[in-house]
């Protein structure tokens, strides 16, 4: 497996640096101004207000010294936070843009999809672009041919097939374009994210087609996600990002472990404030400020133990049967338990509320899990309306000595209380 005609892909001290801020100003007068401004030691008259200016020689790393080997069949996953550097690693190998230093070797025909609708021309058929793919991938029109009917039934838009693809829906684009990518004659495959777009049900076809074609034709599969159970299904190796380098290289399950590590939160207490909001239905109308474990320096609790969490929060119009949901995740978002509290708040707008409560972790097996807040009101027909939805605060189930050791793969994230004898 480690020999030399064994290697597809080849990665050595990779670095791609970027110019922060602003590189022109869209005209030459706008330019010159702000040229003569800097000169001068002056502030740049065509900055917009409030917006960090950046000096002439501050860049950002986005990789730092990637030395990646990949080989022919694998199936290669790539995870890390937002910014860690995955995206613009697919970049370089697909040559949207070149290295700043380092090199790629290649044995082999990349077929990308990076974003969705790559490489499409959005006033072409969706016929017409396959051609046009299979043209950029170096096949001649009659390879195209044997092989587009596959490539129309997979993507289920046969009935649109003669359609401009500008009329296409997200999901539609997406359909085609793995298809297109699947099934034309490339080495490596290359995906990044673009599945979230689709359904479950065309997102589970299109990683048993990368299974297929990794396992039966041998083509290398680079596949960056989020979400860590296509991860687990799909892939055979992972390797972790973090701020431009590679920081874990090898099995599956240790590589999510250590990804969850370097995203996950540790502290007893959250800021809920400016947090990115989940699913609202009529906007923010009871603003969550801040969580904490009360009279707790750590999140590590034995089952034993009952969690207090205290939420603070101010209404953002009149408030009346408020209620509470916080649902427990495992770190890879996978749901695992809910808990409820209904009609407990009734305030005017402008008003702070908080509430201290009392969550019963008792049945959940050991191991590191999130919560997600939700604040809503329930109406008389028993439809509920969000108010306000926010990532909340982690925590760990510690090991008990006594317990035994589980295995959630095998038998779930929830331990119910043991049997009993009738």
């Amino acid at each position: 497996m480690d020999s030399e005609k064994d290697v597809i892909l080849k990665i050595s001290n990779l670095k791609k640096r970027y110019r922060l801020g602003v590189i022109g100003g869209g005209t030459l007068m706008a330019d010159i101004q702000s040229w003569w401004a800097r000169i001068r030691k002056k502030e740049d008259p065509n900055a917009k207000i409030g917006a960090k200016t950046y000096g002439k020689n501050e860049t950002f790393m986005a990789l730092d010294g990637i030395d990646l080997t990949v080989y022919k069949g694998e199936r290669l996953g790539i995870i890390g936070h937002n910014g860690a550097g995955k995206s613009t690693l697919l970049k370089l190998l697909s040559r949207v843009t070149g290295p700043t230093e380092g090199e790629i070797g290649l044995n082999g025909r990349i077929s990308s999809m990076l974003e969705v609708g790559t490489g499409f021309n959005p006033e072409l058929t969706g016929r017409e672009n396959i051609y046009l793919n299979g043209a950029i991938l170096g096949m001649t029109k009659a390879e195209v041919d044997k092989k587009i009917d596959q490539i129309i039934e997979f993507s289920e838009c046969s009935k649109f097939i003669d359609t401009p693809v500008k009329r296409y829906s997200s999901g539609m684009y997406v359909k085609l374009a793995f298809a297109v990518a699947a099934h034309l004659d490339s080495e490596i495959l290359v995906m990044d994210e673009v599945l979230a777009v689709g359904d479950m049900k065309f997102q589970q076809k299109c990683l048993n087609k990368m299974s297929e074609v990794s396992k039966e034709e041998g083509r290398t599969i680079l596949y960056v996600s989020h979400n860590m159970s296509t991860i687990r299904q799909l892939c055979s190796r992972c390797v972790v990002m973090d701020h431009g380098k590679i920081v874990f290289d090898g099995e599956v399950e240790k590589a999510i472990e250590k990804y969850l590590d370097i995203v996950s939160n540790e502290a007893p207490y959250l800021n809920l404030e400016n947090e990115p909001r989940l699913s609202l239905n009529e906007g923010i109308k009871v603003h969550l400020l801040e969580t904490a474990y009360v009279d707790r320096d750590n999140i590590r609790f034995s089952k034993k133990e009952k969690q207090v969490v205290r939420l603070k929060w101010k209404n953002e119009a009149d408030v009346s049967n408020l209620c509470l949901r916080i649902e427990v995740l495992k770190r890879d978002r996978t749901p695992v338990a809910t808990a409820m509290l209904y009609d407990f708040y009734a305030g005017k707008n402008g008003d702070c509320g908080t509430v201290c409560v009392e969550i019963d972790v008792s049945t959940l097996i050991p191991g590191q899990y999130t919560t997600i807040y939700t604040m809503f009101q329930k109406d008389s027909k028993g439809s509920t309306v969000n108010l306000d939805n926010v990532n909340g605060l982690s925590f760990e189930i510690v090991q008990e000595d006594d317990d035994i050791v589980w295995d959630e793969r095998n038998w779930g994230s929830i331990r119910l209380p043991d049997l009993k004898i009738k």
